[in-house]
């Protein structure tokens, strides 16, 4: 078994969800009393949220860089950053570090191509769905197109996770704008929607609506267990 590496508090909310799929899903595959070899670096994401809104991105590599560097300096095997967000700056964690990296992009590409699909809608924070790095690494490496709400749909998804979702709150009024959003996506054309940002599984599931959803958390997660114990 291979020791997982987690970059976690981004939320800690949905970081609680990852070391509960990994050692969930350890424990069903080796049976006994397993569970998952790991070590996790949470930050303060107080700090890390003013700075996302600073657009200070610099600072935020070096938070980043940091903390990847740590998890291997401590014996992980491999980095598991469990944000959406924050994989804007994985190619330079790649760079800063020699251990492998597994990016949330091509865990979920790999799942949305299990069911057929090539085009699929894009919730997240604004950063996730105005930026490139995981709509281009999805079109570019994984020929998935992607398409993201308007701007006024964009502004409500993002500050529901800021102000509520990461502070977890989850409200019905919150679904069903979230929902809504999502219809509005598979009616534009959208096969399926991608939850890209790890806490919008905690208020929406595939059990709210007949689109089909890829909950980028419990993927990633997988793909931790996946390559952990490979």
């Amino acid at each position: 078994m291979k020791t997982i590496g987690l970059i976690g508090g981004m939320s800690w909310e949905s970081s609680v969800v990852y070391y509960q799929l990994i050692n969930k899903q350890v424990k069903e595959q080796l049976g006994g009393l397993h569970s998952c070899r790991s070590l996790m670096y949470s930050v303060d994401f107080d700090q890390i949220a003013q700075l996302q809104h600073q657009g200070d991105w610099d600072t935020l590599t070096e938070i980043m860089v940091d903390a990847a560097q740590r998890l291997e300096r401590g014996g992980a095997d491999f980095i598991v950053l469990c944000t959406n967000t924050m994989h804007k700056l994985a190619d330079a964690i790649e760079q800063n570090t020699s251990i492998p990296f597994l990016h949330i992009a091509d865990a979920t590409a790999a799942e949305i191509k299990k069911h057929r699909l090539s085009k699929v809608g894009l919730l997240g924070t604004k950063f996730t769905m105005e930026g490139d790095f995981l709509k281009g690494r999805l079109q570019e490496k994984h020929q998935i197109e992607t398409i993201i709400p308007d701007q006024q749909a964009r502004e409500r998804v993002h500050s529901i996770i800021y102000e509520e979702l990461i502070k977890g709150i989850f409200t019905e009024s919150s679904r069903k704008e979230y929902l809504s959003i999502i219809h509005q996506l598979a009616a534009a054309g959208a096969e399926g929607v991608i939850l890209g940002c790890t806490e919008i599984p905690l208020l929406v599931s595939s059990k709210d609506t007949d689109v089909p959803l890829f909950d980028t958390t419990t993927i990633h997660a997988s793909e931790a267990v996946a390559f952990c114990l490979s």
